[in-house]
């Protein structure tokens, strides 16, 4: 963002500093051409040479200057600053002070940032010293001691000129023995803002202040009603306690006028903490019972304090990875519907939680960085603002001031171009009150340097720093914030305001193409593997939660993991991400497993027809239905099921029941067919694996055929028998009448066959035909279970 415009036609500083400080530069001329007329050193001394060299230079000395108040001194003020030296060399230095340098007002953004990259003290680009009674005495300073130091001088001591930005510099002069003259042995620069009144122009400053953590809730809920959540740690706590990485994020932002930007899983897994949790153990196998609720609690509560004014930024669900998404994700179906959802909800649980309204139409990219295919994903989901930053928008009309934040980029998108120069002040270790010191410093040079850059222009600007500063950064930040709260010559904005500023007619708005997407970027983010791993997790968990009779409870907290398996904390840590999301496959792989088809021992049908039942498994807490069992016959000349080749069952089971599913099959002849059972969804989709067994046809057999043969054998036989008594018995009665006739003549006499004998004495007919299912062999049975017939 124009972080080299300088400002033309200001004077460095008054005439008569730049004569007192040509005369001390002309003063000290003799002593340098001294220096470099000086005789070589005899050989004896150049058995040290490379410590007789060191000792020569800047660095032999460290200076840390660790403290520098107030930041951004007024008139009345005393400049104060502190910090140590340390003899880093071999000689002892004497005769030594520690003084304060000024240098002239530098006249741009590059020149801050060139005098920052400085190592060595330079003679006059490092300024004169102050002097007179405000140096610090360091009569003797052994190698490898450390002395400390504190300054104190007036402002009007300084007699700083116009406003501007000034070099300040702290320097240890002093004598060692292989070059006994005062020379500069240690150098420390850093930057002094003078503003003396209040600017008539203030830059309108804009700083985004993130609450985003790693991923900490898994999918993984328990049974009970409330469905206690269970975490992958309970490092998130640690977070949140008092002193914690976001408790300080939380308790410094309540006293600046920022932007909360927040990821809303990190309000849900906050959420979620202040009930019954449950955090996995180190060796994963088990739980323990989460104990910090009284700390989420807290935390949540006082944000929810804090943003009530509204200035509030929802990202999407989890922080998605949008340039991931671009790059390696859109080309996987199904990919950017999972951002759509991640949006909505994302906002849905920001109101719910924190009870105001966010703004949830800004995309921030990793870094600010952009291409077209960067903006698409972005604008895909509903956001029209996406937070770029102006190492990727580069500059190329030569602006001589820093541009406004906010720019159209086509297709009626606005990108909202963060200041990269303020946003990357801070990433650096800050743990160390120099560093901290030094950033806050330039932070606030290069700030006042984009007021006097036009004085009479007022700029927008965004400052958008590191997604998820530390403890150290979030503190350096505070304290540069803390400074341009005093607004004279910057005034808070909020980022909704930063996007509907007028944009500059000469700033860029054209989008880098995608060969200028930085390497080192692409080079962390998620690949297609990993999109083509969620999207097949999502198709399951699509396909599981059509059975079930409470879908919610699965659809939540998974559909939550999968938009964490896309989050952009996962930059960097590729292990940590595949390891997330094949646990996220793996318990839902389990939870389907639980409903599932008994295996089967193959089945002896030894009729013509029989039922065989298949049982169907439900492990889970809740009931399943919208599910059908087929039955199948590879033979269906052999074995017909229903009369067909096939047959088909609805499935509805209670939670933590079994069902057994009978099906009527059919015998045409003898032998073994395949059979295989499979559950499908309502809506034709296999589930889970088929259960394979083997019918054994045993219609007819010949020993059954054997029995009945004999059995018929022997009724003949009975009949035949049966046929022949009678007919003898007839006979005999007929010879009985024929001589009772010759005794009473024929009148008494009748017919031999004439009547026959009828009544109870007949013997039984032979019986009905066998019936089509043979009795049971007193055979041992074969291996495989018995059907009902």
């Amino acid at each position: 963002m124009a972080e080299a415009a300088d400002f033309p036609g200001t004077s460095p500083s008054p005439a008569r500093r730049w004569l007192r400080r040509t005369a001390a530069l002309l003063a000290g001329a003799p002593l340098l051409t001294g220096v470099l007329q000086l005789p070589a050193a005899p050989v004896a001394d150049a058995a040290v040479p490379g410590a007789a060299a060191k000792a020569t230079g800047s660095s032999t000395v460290d200076v840390s200057l660790n403290s520098l108040t107030p930041t951004a001194p007024t008139e009345d003020d005393t400049v104060t600053v502190s910090g140590t030296v340390t003899n880093n060399g071999k000689q002892t230095v004497t005769g030594a002070e520690v003084g304060l340098r000024l240098g002239p007002a530098l006249t741009g953004r590059s020149q801050i940032d060139a005098a920052a990259k400085r190592t060595v003290y330079q003679p006059g680009a490092d300024g004169t010293e102050v002097g007179g009674k405000y140096v610090e005495k360091v009569s003797k300073l052994a190698p490898g001691v450390r002395q400390d130091f504190n300054i104190s001088v007036p402002v009007k001591a300084l007699d700083l000129g116009i406003d501007g930005v000034y070099q300040l510099g702290v320097s240890l002069t002093g004598r060692t023995s292989a070059q006994p003259w005062s020379q500069v042995l240690g150098f420390e620069r850093t930057f002094l803002p003078w503003q003396a009144e209040d600017a008539d122009t203030k830059t309108k400053t804009t700083y985004l202040w993130p609450l985003i953590s790693t991923s900490h809730l898994t999918a993984e809920t328990g049974s009970d009603e409330q469905q206690t959540p269970v975490f992958t740690d309970d490092d998130l706590a640690k977070e949140i306690a008092p002193g914690g990485r976001l408790d300080l994020m939380l308790s410094l932002g309540r006293k600046l006028d920022v932007t909360w930007v927040v990821d809303p899983d990190l309000l849900a897994s906050v959420d979620a903490m202040t009930r019954s949790y449950r955090v996995r153990t180190a060796d994963g196998r088990s739980t323990t019972a989460g104990r910090n609720q009284a700390v989420a609690k807290q935390w949540l509560n006082g944000l929810e304090q804090t943003v009530q004014d509204g200035k509030v930024v929802a990202l999407p669900f989890a922080d998605p990875d949008l340039a991931s998404l671009a790059h390696n994700g859109k080309a996987v179906s199904g990919s950017l519907g999972q951002l759509k959802g991640a949006t909505d909800v994302g906002a849905e649980a920001v109101g719910t939680i924190l009870h105001v309204k966010p703004r949830s139409d800004f995309a921030w990219p990793v870094d600010g960085a952009l291409d077209p295919s960067i903006v698409d994903v972005s604008t895909s989901a509903g956001a029209h603002t996406v937070i770029a930053r102006s190492d990727s928008l580069r500059e190329t009309g030569g602006l001589p001031y820093t541009p406004n934040a906010a720019r159209p980029i086509g297709g009626g998108t606005t990108a909202v171009v963060a200041d990269a120069g303020l946003s990357t002040a801070f990433q650096g270790d800050m743990t160390g009150a120099e560093n901290s010191t030094l950033a806050v410093q330039k932070f606030l040079a290069q700030s006042l340097m984009v007021t006097l850059q036009d004085p009479d222009k007022q700029r927008s600007i965004v400052v958008a720093p590191q997604r998820m500063p530390t403890a150290s950064q979030a503190q350096s930040m505070a304290k540069a914030l803390t400074a341009l709260s005093d607004e004279r010559w910057s005034e808070p904005q909020d980022l909704t305001a930063a996007a509907k500023a007028k944009p500059d007619p000469a700033a860029t708005t054209r989008v880098p193409s995608a060969g200028s997407y930085p390497a080192s970027l692409r080079k962390q983010e998620l690949p297609r593997s990993a999109f083509q791993d969620i999207q097949n997790t999502q198709n399951n968990l699509n396909r599981f939660k059509t059975i079930l009779s409470e879908p919610d409870r699965v659809i939540t907290p998974f559909g939550r993991a999968i938009d964490r398996e896309m989050s952009t904390s996962w930059r960097g840590r590729a292990a940590e991400a595949d390891g997330f999301r094949r646990g996220v496959q793996n318990y839902l792989t389990t939870l389907t497993q639980q409903v599932r088809l008994i295996q089967k021992s193959d089945a002896k049908l030894s009729g013509r027809s029989a039922t065989i039942p298949v049982t169907v498994q439900n492990n889970l807490v809740q009931g399943v239905d919208n599910m059908v069992l087929r039955l199948t016959s590879q033979n269906p000349t052999r074995l017909k099921i229903d009369g067909e080749a096939y047959s088909e069952r609805p499935v509805k089971i209670a939670g933590g029941h079994a069902q057994s599913v009978k099906f009527t099959t059919t015998a045409n002849a003898n032998g073994p067919v395949p059979v295989y059972a499979q559950l499908y969804t309502e809506d034709g989709q296999p589930y889970g694996d088929r259960v394979r067994f083997d019918v054994n046809v045993t219609e007819i057999t010949l020993t059954v055929m054997l029995v009945i043969a004999g059995g018929v054998l022997l009724l003949v036989l009975a009949g035949f028998r049966m046929y022949t008594q009678r007919k003898r018995a007839a006979r005999k009665q007929a010879e009985e009448a024929a001589a009772d006739g010759s005794d009473h003549g024929p009148d008494d006499g009748a017919d031999g066959e004439s009547g026959t004998e009828t009544g109870d004495d007949d013997p039984e007919q032979p019986s009905d035909p066998t019936p089509d299912t043979a009795p049971e062999s007193t055979d041992p049975s074969d291996t495989g279970e018995r059907v009902d017939r």
